[in-house]
C-alpha cells in the first residue's frame, strides 16, 4: 500500500493528464494540498486543500481522484469566496448547495473510470447545471414549505432535502454529517478581507484560464458553471453610472446666465447647463426568495447610487407579487440607510412596479430594479422609462424591450 501522500500526488497527475479535468490543472497547483492527522474527511478553505489520513486511506483510487477534483473544484467556483455570505446566513444549506454543484459535474464526466464519489457524497441530478446561488435559494424555499421532522432520514437521490437533516456530530470537532455531504468548508482559516478575498479570486481565475488553454486543445466542453466564472466579470457601478448619464441625456438647455470662455473674446455664445437628474424609481424585490443578506446589499447599493448621482428625488418601491411599500425622499439622502423601511414577503411579479407607476402618474427619469432574477417568465412592463436591472441570481431572465440587464454582485 503506497503512501496516501503519494497516492494524493497520483490523483493530481491522472487528473492534469485526463481531457475532461485538465482544465483544473492550475488550480491544483493553486495554494497548497496536505495530508492531517485531524479527524476530518476532505476540506478547503477556499484555496489550500485538506486531506483526514484515516478517512482518504480507506478509499479506492478512483474514490481519491473524486476527492481530490471535489476539493478543487470548490475552489475553481470559489465557492467560498464569491458565497461568503450565504455560508453566513445559513452554513448547512450553503454547504449542501456547493456540492450538488460540484458533484454534477463530477457526475458529469463521461470517462466514469477516472473518479467515484465515496458514500455520503449528495448528488441529485434535478440541479445538473444549475448555480450554488440558484439550488441554494430552492433549498431555502423548499426547507420553509416543507419542514422535516426531527430523526427523520434524508432520501439522497430520490429528491431529499439534506438540509433538513439534523447534525449528528459525536466530537469537539465539525461532523460533516452535521451539516451535510462528506467534506469541511472551512472559512474560519482561509482568505478573510476584501483584499485577500480579491487575489485569491484573481489567482484561481488566471489559474482556470491557464487550464482553459490546455483543455482547448483536447477540444472537450468545458462546463456551463466554469464557463459563466470565466466570463468577463462587468462593473456594476460604472454600468450604473452609463445608465443614468444615457437616461437624462437631451436635457442640456443652453444658458446666456453663464460665459462660454474659450471664445468671450470673439464673440458671446451661450453655454451648455446640464438640468439636474430628477426623479429616479428604485424598485426593490423583497419577495419571499430574497434573503435578509441579498436585501442588506440592496439596501446599501440604494445609498451607493444616491451618493453617486444625487437625483431630485429617489422614490424607493418594496414590491412582491404587488407593491407593499413606497418612500419618497428627496434632496439630503444623508440619513437614507436609517430610513428605509423594507416590506415584503411572499411571491413575486415584476410587473406590479409598472402598474404601480402608471396607477399613480409617476414621471421619473430612470427606473432601477433590484431582483434576484426569479420573477415571471412573461413580464407585463407597460412603461417606457428607461430601467436597469440590477440581478443577483439567475441573469439568464429576459427583460422587457429597452430596459438593459447587468450581472449584480459584491
Amino acid at each position: 500500500m503506497l503512501d496516501l501522500e503519494i497516492r494524493i500526488k497520483k490523483a493530481h497527475v491522472a487528473l492534469m493528464r485526463h481531457p475532461e479535468t485538465a482544465l483544473y490543472s492550475g488550480v491544483m497547483m493553486a495554494g497548497s494540498s496536505s495530508v492531517s492527522d485531524e479527524p476530518i474527511t476532505a476540506a478547503t478553505n477556499g484555496l489550500d486543500k485538506f486531506y483526514g489520513r484515516a478517512f482518504m486511506s480507506k478509499l479506492s483510487d478512483q474514490e481519491i481522484n473524486g476527492i481530490v477534483l471535489h476539493e478543487n473544484l470548490h475552489v475553481a467556483l470559489r465557492h467560498l469566496v464569491h458565497n461568503r455570505d450565504l455560508f453566513n446566513e445559513d452554513r448547512r444549506t450553503a454547504n449542501i448547495a456547493a456540492d450538488y454543484v460540484v458533484n454534477g459535474i463530477i457526475n458529469g464526466l463521461k470517462d466514469t473510470r477516472l473518479c467515484k464519489l465515496p458514500q455520503g457524497a449528495l448528488y441529485e441530478p434535478q440541479y445538473d447545471g444549475m448555480s450554488m446561488r440558484e439550488i441554494y435559494r430552492l433549498l431555502r424555499k423548499n426547507k420553509k414549505s416543507q419542514p422535516q421532522q426531527p430523526g427523520q432520514p434524508c432520501q439522497n437521490g430520490q429528491n431529499g432535502d439534506p438540509s433538513n437533516q439534523p447534525g449528528q456530530s459525536q466530537s469537539g470537532k465539525d461532523d460533516p454529517s452535521e451539516y451535510g455531504g462528506f467534506d469541511e468548508h472551512d472559512l474560519s482559516s482561509g482568505p478573510a478581507d476584501a483584499e485577500e478575498l480579491k487575489k485569491v479570486s484573481e489567482a484561481v481565475d488566471r489559474a482556470l484560464r491557464e487550464g482553459a488553454l490546455i483543455a482547448g486543445r483536447f477540444g472537450v466542453d468545458i462546463p456551463r458553471a466554469i464557463g459563466e466564472s470565466l466570463e468577463p466579470q462587468v462593473d456594476w457601478r460604472a454600468e450604473l453610472m452609463d445608465f443614468v448619464v444615457n437616461a437624462t441625456s437631451g436635457k442640456d438647455e443652453y444658458s446666456w446666465r453663464r460665459y462660454n470662455r474659450r471664445v468671450i473674446d470673439t464673440m458671446l455664445l451661450p453655454t451648455t447647463v446640464n438640468e439636474t437628474i430628477g426623479e429616479i424609481v428604485v424598485a426593490i424585490d423583497t419577495s419571499g426568495s430574497i434573503g435578509g443578506s441579498e436585501l442588506g446589499l440592496f439596501v446599501s447599493e440604494l445609498v451607493s447610487i444616491c451618493e453617486m448621482v444625487t437625483p431630485e428625488r429617489v422614490r424607493v418601491l418594496w414590491w412582491g407579487t404587488m407593491v407593499v411599500g413606497e418612500q419618497l425622499f428627496e434632496g439630503d439622502y444623508q440619513n437614507l440607510k436609517t430610513l428605509l423601511k423594507p416590506r415584503g414577503g411572499g411571491g413575486t411579479r415584476v410587473g406590479s412596479v409598472s402598474d404601480h407607476i402608471i396607477k399613480n402618474n409617476i414621471s421619473a427619469d430612470a427606473v432601477i430594479v433590484f431582483t434576484d432574477g426569479y420573477v415571471e417568465a412573461q413580464i407585463d412592463w407597460r412603461i417606457s422609462i428607461p430601467s436597469l436591472w440590477l440581478v443577483t441570481q439567475y441573469d439568464r431572465m429576459s427583460v422587457p424591450v429597452g430596459g438593459k440587464l447587468v450581472k449584480f454582485n459584491k
